[in-house]
């Protein structure tokens, strides 16, 4: 409980998962959604302290050795675009969804999880290293999200570029054994040009 009290503690002014959990034996018309918290905010703490990868801003980071070798097998690998930390901060890259997706980071505080993970794979996709990346996508979550700081936040980072859940089946360039997401792959989940006409268009 030590351990658990000592992560929460740093979050943004919200209420620290053991006491929501403590709680939530009342939601019980909502048992999936529960259940479902209980994933987001303990599971992910426990999958955070599996294996180590690098250490980042002081802290350190897991990911299992497969991972960590087939990100160093390819961080040298040819990158069409680098963008620096300040470029992905304020919207500034070639990509129109993450542009989008980080401007509605800025203006909401929070980001779908599954921009998330797109965006941070484009992350590594586009910056100079995997630990680099990793750097990056971290401190963008941390500094702008209402889970920054926090173990959930972490692995949603971590899970998008250490594939800490799972690996792909093929190898690619700069990714090698972790899984690709592209910009065509994100049109079936969700109208793309409607998100980026509602968060994209202030930062032209």
């Amino acid at each position: 409980m030590l351990k658990l009290v000592i992560i929460t503690q740093r979050h943004s002014g919200n209420q620290t998962p053991g006491r929501t959990i403590d709680g939530s034996g009342r939601l019980w018309m909502r048992q999936s959604s529960v259940e479902e918290y209980f994933h987001k905010s303990i599971l992910q703490m426990i999958i955070k302290d599996r294996r180590p990868l690098a250490i980042v801003e002081g802290q350190c980071f897991r990911a299992y050795d497969w991972a960590n070798n087939t990100l160093q097998q390819h961080a040298k690998d040819s990158r069409t675009y680098v963008y620096t930390k300040e470029q992905l901060e304020n919207s500034k890259a070639h990509d129109q969804l993450c542009n989008a997706a980080q401007h509605q980071l800025v203006l909401e505080v929070k980001m779908h999880g599954f921009l998330h993970m797109y965006c941070a794979k484009k992350i590594l996709e586009w910056t100079a290293s995997p630990d680099k990346a990793l750097s990056i996508a971290i401190y963008l979550n941390d500094y702008y999200s209402l889970d920054g700081c926090d173990p959930n936040g972490h692995v949603g980072s971590m899970w998008s570029i250490c594939a800490i859940h799972h690996q792909s089946w093929a190898e690619r360039p700069i990714f090698g054994k972790i899984c690709h997401k592209n910009y065509s792959g994100c049109k079936w989940k969700f109208d793309v040009a409607q998100f980026e006409r509602k968060y994209a268009a202030k930062n032209a």
